[in-house]
């Protein structure tokens, strides 16, 4: 009787001895994983805890306590205590194979969930669009000294993964690697941090010592080096908004973002030059205040019948009070440039459009709308845009090669028309005055059926016409959806298929930058979580098991 009880004393402590190392022998492991060397403490602990874990486990599964040799045999060669070891190996492999598979799955599927505020780690549609079209090979180099931020390596690995490999990232040290930095003509500076960006022959340099490196400044980069530069020319000698200003009323900025876009720019003096440069890809008139001289109109229709692609920016026109009249030379001022716009079915109208319900500034005649035509390359994705009073244009007659269609109109149907009283008199009058939604940008596609555009030039003539100037202006042009709009323009008349992208409002990176130590730490801790309720279940089995 008291040999049965010692034996049942010691079957309930062998699995409480068991499962104590079986942990044990994973802490010693876990070890050597997290210093990534030798130990005389992991060793022994591995060792012991290896060891103890067999014998326990063995005596368990015959349970031999107490037993003559004949039973211990017969225990042995039992099937049913091979039964719960094969049990018992099922349980261990299953864990592992899930801890496997999910980390596999982790690592290799396509499937994101970014909860993050601001989803700092999920690429845009338009950045994912363009480099999974990407051909040509692409390498980006990043240079930072010590540790590289994790939202960095982050970006990177989005960027290969999303690029199915086109796009080869790296980041080095130039203190550790300063031979293979030297190849870069790089001065080594210890507080500098840049993203080389080559493909081909072509290279670009992208700054991010002073802030985060945002998405659309890499994608930017990446479109510069993998596609060929585009040549806009702005109109000039006619008292138009200039693209070299800084002023509130000059296009500088506008100029900044179409060269971010690898758009490269530069002022056209018609009057002199007497011609259109031949790698002119889109001609820019923005917001003349005087005509133009008809031999200028002459060499522009040319250009357009050609197939030239252009975007024609209208200012608005003048207004007055009752008491005083304007004079003729105002009347000519800020021209609407039909001559030029006729032959291709519009008629921009001397008149204010206004918006009771839907404006900025307290001022009726700048409109603010989503009330967008839809168009991929213009509008999608657009949030409000505003205008300085804008006229109204009209559809004429035009041959059917001629297709036409609104950007933007107002946005209230009921609160807004084009105003033909010059004199601040804001009254509708059903008679003389356009109803809302009152149309102040149209697109224009001419299709290529003409034996000129046959011969000179192999696609289609593109148009856009808005009525103001200003919204594009330094002034405004970082309110709401405006920047985005513009570029959207130029890059639709250029006819580049990847979307320009607008840099948006800096994103405060709230990431915890750990060291690969660490890292390896915060695995072994996320392993032995579950790993401890798979411990005690087993515990809990074999317990039950060995007093049955």
């Amino acid at each position: 009787m008291n040999k049965f009880k010692i034996n049942l004393q010691r079957l309930v402590k062998a699995p409480l001895l068991c499962g104590f190392a079986l942990l044990n022998f994973v802490i010693g492991v876990s070890f050597f994983y997290i210093e990534q060397q030798f130990s005389y403490l992991a060793i022994g602990l591995t060792v012991i805890s290896g060891v103890a874990f067999l014998l326990s486990f063995c005596l368990i599964m015959t349970r031999n306590f107490g037993e003559t040799q004949s039973d211990r045999q017969a225990t042995i060669f039992n099937p049913k205590g091979w039964k719960k070891l094969a049990i018992i190996i099922c349980i261990i492999a299953g864990s592992l194979a899930f801890i496997v598979g999910s980390n596999y799955l982790a690592n290799t599927s396509s499937i994101r969930w970014d909860v993050t505020q601001d989803k700092q780690h999920t690429l845009s549609e338009n950045t994912l669009e363009y480099i999974s079209s990407l051909t040509s090979e692409v390498q980006l180099t990043a240079f930072y000294v010590g540790l590289p931020p994790k939202y960095l390596e982050d970006l990177f690995n989005e960027y290969a993964r999303a690029s199915n490999g086109v796009i080869k990232t790296e980041i080095i040290d130039p203190f550790e690697k300063i031979a293979y930095a030297a190849k870069f003509g790089n001065a080594i500076n210890g507080k500098e941090r840049k993203v080389i960006v080559q493909s081909g022959d072509n290279r670009k340099d992208l700054d991010f010592t002073k802030a985060v490196l945002p998405e659309e400044k890499l994608t930017n980069g990446i479109a510069q080096v993998s596609r060929t530069a585009r040549k806009a020319y702005f109109l000039a000698g006619h008292g138009e908004y200039s693209s070299s200003s800084e002023e509130y009323a000059g296009l500088s900025k506008f100029k900044q973002l179409l060269a971010d876009n690898n758009i490269l720019s530069e002022s056209l003096m018609l009057g002199i030059s007497q011609s259109i440069p031949t790698d002119c890809d889109v001609l820019i008139i923005a917001g003349p205040r005087n005509e133009l001289t008809p031999n200028e109109e002459t060499l522009i229709s040319r250009y357009l019948t050609k197939g030239g692609d252009a975007l024609f920016l209208i200012e608005n026109t003048l207004v007055t009070t009752p008491d005083k009249p304007l004079s003729p030379q105002q009347l000519q001022q800020n021209p609407s440039l039909n001559s030029l716009l006729n032959p291709w079915g519009l008629n921009v109208q001397s008149d204010i459009v206004v918006d009771l319900t839907n404006h900025v500034g307290g001022d009726v005649g700048s409109p603010a709308t989503k009330n967008y035509q839809q168009h991929k390359a213009l509008t999608e994705g657009l949030d409000y845009t505003f205008y300085v009073r804008p006229r109204s244009i009209r559809i004429l007659g035009a041959p059917s090669n001629i297709k036409h269609a609104v950007i933007a109109s107002t946005a209230s149907a009921d609160n807004s028309w084009a105003e033909t009283d010059r004199t601040l008199n804001i009254e509708f009058d059903p008679n003389i005055d356009t109803k809302g939604p009152v149309p102040f940008s149209y697109v224009v596609l001419g299709e290529k059926n003409t034996e000129i555009q046959q011969e000179h030039k192999s696609s289609d003539t593109r148009l856009i016409v808005f009525t103001d100037a200003d919204f594009l202006t330094n002034v405004y042009i970082d309110q709401y959806s405006n920047a985005q709009m513009g570029l959207n323009l130029i890059n639709w008349l250029v006819e580049l298929d990847y979307q320009t992208l607008v840099n948006q409002k800096e994103i405060k990176v709230e990431r915890l930058d750990l060291t690969s130590k660490q890292k390896r730490q915060i695995i072994v801790i996320l392993f032995l979580l579950p790993f401890l309720l798979v411990v005690t279940g087993l515990v809990i089995w074999l317990r039950a098991k060995a007093v049955n």
